[in-house]
């Protein structure tokens, strides 16, 4: 599992280690990785065109130490520095010993084979300053290498509030950052390296799961499992004018590890005909049978009140999507006040918006701005609904009421299309009936869907019923180890 720390942990995790060790001394663990790192991406090093854009702190000082320690190996190093009377003294002086030199040519950005982004670290807020605002739109013929953070992404929460510096490779020194893994952030940080300096960390903030940790949380039937026993999820979904979404939900379902699936709603005939194995039943929740959770909403229209109230009326785990979120929304967090049995909510930026008004009484916020935004959101909406939250987008947050987040790392665009959230609902609620805690089952839902709609899409236009399909392959490869 990758795990990503806050600002805050990472400077108090520093100071205790700083408190143990030489003077300098953790500056020059963070440097020797970074100029390894750089040594790999480059052809050769002798002779290599560096540039080190330097700012005005410790950031600006492991950049100007990494290149002294290119410049010994033979690379031309430049620094460019962004605020000359505040360069960190002992980095710079390294690099003039080591045959490196200043200049403040922009131009060597163009032509420099590798550049270091060192112009602001962790501790940088806002956009790129005047001075540094150019280098994020100069055209480059090398990678740009970012030191810990691209310069201009907001470390803790993946915002880019102006111009910012888009890296080919990042170098996280001790811990990720939250900010490289959720978007727009992450679009700027391009690959992650983590380079270990020693630090103690706490619990993270936000977590990775790859893939040995779905593995170990994938149910398996044990030798006296029945389709009872494995659990039962109820799907309540799809409507005169939205069949196909009962449909797709129940396909998600179907693989999502439970061991029957129930269908109550008016597309009984249509999911018979399709999988002839589900139960179904062209009432509503409370007279469908027993089950472990329910999924309420998917193309529910018009029906979807009844739904979402009959499913959470029963005392199992309810995931609430589509339209059931719409009629959340309407009815606020009230609705799921005193329920024990936990609640999953699953919607995308606009349902999110909506979800948001119901909560606080006010007009709902551009969609749009809860993009940029996505790890406040997922927060914001599990701490009013007392619920765990799958905010859905170009990266996936999951968030939980106790402040736990994970971030989704797979997936593609491809996804974007009708029908495809109505096979996540349909997985991860049958994910729920199968004994998974609401965090784990949205988690490795998302991770399951990302990777079956990168097998399904293959780089050309996919379908819903093509991800569906895709599912067991994924699974089976999750399980085996295999990428």
């Amino acid at each position: 599992m990758r795990h990503a720390h806050t600002v805050e942990q990472v400077r108090a995790a520093e100071a205790a280690l700083m408190a143990r060790l030489p003077d300098g001394a953790l500056m020059q663990r963070a440097a020797a990785g970074l100029a390894a790192t750089c040594a790999r991406l480059l052809p050769r090093v002798y002779g290599a065109r560096v540039l080190v854009l330097a700012g005005s702190g410790d950031n600006g000082g492991d950049a100007l130490y990494a290149g002294a320690r290119l410049a010994r190996r033979g690379a031309r190093v430049e620094a460019l520095l962004l605020s000359p009377g505040k360069a960190h003294a002992a980095g710079l002086a390294a690099l003039l010993a080591a045959g490196g030199r200043v200049t403040d040519d922009r131009a060597a950005f163009s032509a420099a084979d590798l550049v270091l982004d060192g112009i602001v670290g962790i501790g940088g807020r806002g956009g790129l300053r005047p001075q540094a605002q150019p280098f994020a739109t100069l055209p480059r013929r090398g990678r740009v290498v970012a030191v810990d953070v691209p310069s201009g992404v907001d470390p803790d929460t993946g915002e880019v509030p102006g111009a910012a510096l888009r890296a080919d490779v990042t170098v996280c020194f001790g811990t990720y950052k939250p900010g490289l893994l959720i978007d727009p952030g992450a679009g700027y940080a391009g690959a992650l390296q983590l380079v270990g300096i020693g630090l103690e960390t706490p619990e993270a903030a936000v977590s990775v799961l790859q893939h040995a940790d779905v593995a170990r949380l994938l149910p398996v039937p044990a030798a006296e499992s029945d389709k009872y026993r494995r659990g039962v999820v109820g799907v309540a979904a799809g409507s005169a004018r939205y069949p196909g979404a009962a449909v797709l939900a129940v396909a998600g379902a179907l693989h999502g590890g439970a061991g029957a699936v129930r269908y109550a709603g008016t597309a009984a005939a249509e999911v018979v005909r399709r999988f002839p194995e589900t139960l179904v039943t062209d009432g509503g929740p409370a007279g469908a049978g027993k089950v472990q959770a329910w999924v309420a909403g998917p193309g529910g229209g018009d029906g979807a009140a009844r739904a979402l109230a009959e499913a959470l009326a029963a005392d199992v785990p309810v995931l609430v999507d589509a339209d059931g979120l719409t009629e959340l929304a309407r009815l606020g967090p009230g609705a799921l006040a005193g329920r024990r049995a936990p609640v999953l909510l699953t919607p995308h930026t606009g349902e999110a918006a909506r979800l948001l008004a119901g909560a606080f009484d006010g007009p709902p916020p551009a969609a749009d701005d809860l993009a940029a935004t996505r790890l406040a959101t997922s927060r914001r909406l599990a701490a009013a609904y007392r619920a765990t939250v799958l905010l859905k987008g170009s990266t996936t947050v999951v968030a939980d009421p106790g402040g736990a987040v994970r971030v989704n790392p797979t997936g593609t665009s491809w996804l974007a299309t009708a029908g495809s959230g109505d096979v996540l609902a349909g997985l991860a609620g049958s994910l729920l009936a199968a004994g998974l805690a609401p965090l784990d089952a949205a988690s490795v839902a998302a991770y399951l869907h990302g990777l079956a709609g990168r097998r399904a899409a293959d780089g050309a236009p996919v379908t819903a019923p093509e991800v569906a399909a895709a599912l067991p392959a994924v699974w089976r490869a999750v399980r085996a180890g295999d990428g």
